[in-house]
């Protein structure tokens, strides 16, 4: 097939398109988060630079761009100034293929979910590439714990991923999203959206799990020497990656533009596309000021205890049902037992200390009140002692 001018300018102009967009979602995120979490810890949030504080991350944009971007001298200074890039990148290439409704992306391709696996593992390496060239010891701590988190909490993203393909029989956005119109695979199969989000907050390095970059334990991890418009790009990927896993959950699980009530006109579909999105983004915030940061053992044992073998149990289940014919009930039956019975065994190993401190302390109590009994009870059987 031969590629005319045309489509060369065509391919720019939506890129363009798309980078922008991208940016401007970015954008809105920042705001949107800094007045839901105002909203949470009661205070007003953003409400200085234009109506409603609307133009606060103009304004912080601009401030970065001003700002004096500088560099460690032993750095790698290609490589340090190449790494925001190769984390940049990756997220917005992903959204060639993620489509607003049936007919509406860049590029619908057969493969989507397959695209969307192979290039988000890239960001990886420009995360690390950070660290490694800062030529810092903070920054290579940092680098190295955000590898073993991402690669950790990626395997589950990819099974849930590849489950959802055995359910829909498609690696297309676009069929998946078709197979859900009368019923949404969330109620299909719950446990595997909680854990698709789950890895998803632990992918983008948002709380509890933003280990590898808490300032309280490796000083800003891997971004510690970015500064200005360099730091900015890495800032603009978090929350493009952030509005990403909201656009995926809705995509697999939410029924993406469709609803039960007959197919919506484009306008009407996106619109109902980029709800359910902000809705899972809003949630992603709604945790960041619900729960405490977990520390790097907790956060590891998660992925590797918990989340892993869930998510294989979980893709068993889909293939067993699809493969025997079962009734799709059967399906949801066994993934709410799975999650009940894994949130039950969570519950009884994370409380397991505390309980052992409660019975610590109950048996010191029991010994205080036995004490004074004891010394009452001492010199009665020394006078009996003495009598006889």
């Amino acid at each position: 097939m031969s590629v005319t001018l045309l489509d060369i300018v065509w391919a720019a102009v939506g890129a363009v398109a798309l980078v922008t967009a991208v940016s401007i979602l970015g954008v809105s995120l920042v705001w949107l988060e800094r007045k839901f979490l105002g909203r949470l810890q009661g205070r007003p949030g953003p409400n200085r630079v234009g109506p409603f504080g609307l133009l606060q991350p103009v304004a912080d944009g601009i401030k970065l761009l001003w700002k004096e971007d500088v560099s460690p001298g032993p750095s790698a200074k290609v490589l340090f100034y190449v790494a925001p890039l190769l984390v940049f990148v990756p997220s917005f290439v992903v959204w060639l293929t993620i489509p607003f409704t049936r007919d509406l992306a860049l590029r619908n391709l057969d493969t989507s979910v397959f695209f969307f696996v192979a290039f988000s593992t890239l960001s990886i390496v420009g995360v690390l590439l950070a660290g490694w060239s800062a030529a810092s010891k903070y920054s290579v701590l940092g680098g190295f714990r955000a590898a073993a988190q991402l690669v950790s909490y990626e395997i589950p993203l990819i099974v849930i991923a590849i489950t959802m393909v055995a359910l829909a029989g498609s690696m297309s956005f676009v069929d998946i999203v078709e197979a859900q119109r009368t019923v949404p695979y969330i109620a299909l199969v719950p446990l595997a959206a909680v854990l698709f989000f789950i890895a998803g907050l632990a992918e983008i390095g948002r709380t509890p799990f933003d280990i590898y970059l808490a300032e309280s334990e490796v000083v800003g991890g891997p971004l510690v020497e970015y500064s200005g418009a360099h730091w900015a790009v890495f800032y603009l990927a978090e929350y493009g990656n952030t509005f990403l896993v909201g656009a995926l959950t809705a995509l697999l699980f939410l029924g993406g533009w469709s609803w039960p009530f007959g197919t919506l006109p484009a306008p009407a579909a996106v619109a109902l596309f980029l709800t359910k999105s902000y809705f899972v983004t809003v949630l992603i915030f709604w945790v960041r000021g619900t729960y405490p940061r977990l520390r790097i053992d907790q956060m590891m044992s998660l992925g590797w205890k918990i989340l892993i073998p869930l998510s294989f149990v979980t893709l068993v289940t889909v293939v067993v049902q699809r493969f025997y014919g079962w009734p799709s009930w059967t399906l949801t039956l066994m993934s709410l037992a799975t999650l009940a019975l894994a949130a039950w065994l969570q519950t009884r190993l994370q409380g397991a200390p505390a309980r052992a401190l409660a019975e610590k302390y109950r048996r010191d109590a029991v010994v205080v009140q036995a004490k004074p009994r004891l010394h009452r009870e001492a010199p009665a059987a020394a006078k009996v002692e003495a009598s006889s």
